[in-house]
């Protein structure tokens, strides 16, 4: 991803952010680019090396199917040229933000999520209770011509009362403070696919 390129997209994110706390942005990489994401994690899910997601930390973490239900691999630099021009890319918006909000946005942890039909994430908040270092939580779609009547959209809580369903569809990317925003992942009727990681502080 270019920044000069997507400098209106990357400013949108920023204003959206510094005005309500959370953005939705709709071709975030080119087609090409999340057919070749929802290849590898595909591949990799082939492979076995996505396991089943657990949930809380240290001696209390453990899977529960009852909470959800994906299957994740985290990512890292090195492992793969489409996973590098992502982080390139996330690593261009963690600049762009803290060059205008000042978050002291330090380094980008992520994973590839694979839920199969039926699966969901019940309502949850992203930042742990004894760590605080995740300041944005992001997730990108890798789900190429989904539609509505498939399910598995991303449920927001606001702090009105009121809630927003955005469907899964390829290159949406929907960012929004990790400690603010309860939100669930609904049941699909389809294998559903995408990159979830957070941008953190340092501790």
């Amino acid at each position: 991803m270019k920044s000069d390129a997507h400098f209106p997209l990357l400013q949108s994110i920023v204003d959206d952010l510094a005005d309500k706390g959370w953005s939705q942005q709709d071709g975030f990489l080119s087609d090409a680019l999340i057919a070749r994401l929802a290849s590898e994690c595909r591949a990799r899910d082939a492979a076995g090396k996505l396991a089943a997601a657990a949930t809380g930390r240290g001696d209390g973490q453990a899977v529960r199917e009852g909470i959800r239900g994906d299957r994740i691999q985290w990512i890292e630099p090195g492992q793969s040229e489409i996973c590098d021009l992502y982080l390139g890319a996330l690593d261009e918006l963690r600049l762009a933000i803290n060059r205008s909000l000042y978050l002291g946005l330090e380094d980008f942890e992520g994973h590839f999520a694979l839920y199969p039909p039926g699966a969901f994430y019940l309502k949850h908040l992203d930042r742990f209770r004894d760590d605080d270092r995740r300041m944005l939580s992001a997730v990108i779609y890798l789900n190429h011509g989904w539609l509505p009547e498939q399910g598995g959209e991303l449920r927001m809580y606001f702090s009105d009362g009121q809630t927003l369903d955005l469907s899964p569809v390829a290159a949406r990317l929907v960012v929004f403070m990790s400690g603010d925003f309860p939100h669930e992942v609904l049941p699909a009727s389809h294998e559903r696919l995408s990159l979830t990681g957070w941008f953190r502080r340092r501790a």
